[in-house]
Parts: structure tokens; sequence; C-alpha cells
């Protein structure tokens, strides 16, 4: 029996409840699709992601991009740290199903993954809004809470979701902390 990785990478629990998916979340950087679990470096994330969401033909699609590892993996006084928000993040909001993020609307402009101790774990979240909103910049990047979000605004259960692994340049591999 194969497990989700979501649930294995505790994506499920730290960030967002279990959900079953309704949508399609790809993440590209340099044109090479991540896969959830992926590892990647700091220099390989430098330049925002095109990421396409693939749903309910129709649809308009809200996508945070938070770290949960952050200050550190063992220490979570940051936890969860918001690098985009985009409305259909980062933050981005009403992003066209089937359109990549760059036709949604940027709440929160993309913040490249620079972690400076540990494995830190990068997950992209989509919900698929149910109607077009006014979607606003939180003050703060340190300590949002994606869950917190998705209830001010009614956006549900997530659509889909995806992540990836990093750590600093130079550091040895090794499996996470989990």
């Amino acid at each position: 029996m194969q497990r989700d990785p979501l649930i294995v990478g505790n994506i499920v629990g730290d960030i967002v409840d279990y959900f079953d998916a309704s949508a399609r979340l790809r993440v590209f950087y340099s044109n090479r699709e991540i896969t959830v679990g992926s590892e990647l470096r700091p220099s390989h994330v430098v330049n925002q992601p095109t990421v396409q969401i693939t749903g309910l033909s129709g649809s308009l699609y809200a996508l945070v991009m938070v770290d949960p590892d952050a200050s550190t993996p063992g220490d979570h006084t940051a936890r969860e740290y918001l690098h985009w928000y985009a409305i259909t993040a980062w933050l981005v909001t009403d992003i066209p199903e089937g359109g990549d993020v760059s036709r949604g609307t940027e709440v929160v402009s993309y913040e490249s993954p620079r972690p400076t101790a540990g494995i830190h774990r990068f997950a992209f979240v989509a919900f698929r809004q149910t109607v077009r909103q006014a979607i606003y910049a939180p003050g703060w990047r340190a300590n949002f809470n994606t869950r917190d979000l998705a209830a001010f605004y009614n956006l549900g259960e997530p659509a889909a979701a995806a992540y990836f692994n990093c750590q600093r340049e130079g550091s040895c591999g090794g499996r996470r902390w989990y």
C-alpha cells in the first residue's frame, strides 16, 4: 500500500488537515518539475517558479507557499513563514483553472528559500475559491497560518498541495528530522 507523501512529509498535520485532492498542482523551477519531497538547493529556487493548477473548469484558485520549519527544523518559532501568496503564495489569488500563477493576482511577492540550518520543507497549498474576492496581504511573513487564512476567507479544504525539501548550499544530505 502506497502512503500519501503529504502525510509522510507531515505537510498534512503541520500545515493543513487531511483533504481529498480536487485539482492537480504542478510546480516548475527552471523548467524542471518538482516531485513531492524533491531535494533542492537555494541556488535552484532563486527565481519564482512556474505553477500550474488544473481542476474544476472555470474555477479560481488561491496559492500559498510556506516554510513550516522556520526558524529551524528543531525550533519552529517562526512557523509558518510565508514565502509567496498569490490568488490562484507567496500568496497569489484569482488564478484561473488551467492557467499558471502569473495570470493571478500576487498578494505577497515571492521570497526565495534560504534555509540557514537543517532541512526545511517548502509547501505549496492551493485552495479553490468559490467566489472572486479581495484577499489582503498579512502584515507579516513569520508565524503565518495557512489554516487561519483558509478559515478567514472561507476557502475550505485545500484542492492540492506539493512540497520540496531544501537546505543551505554545501550541506551534506540526510533525511528529514521527522
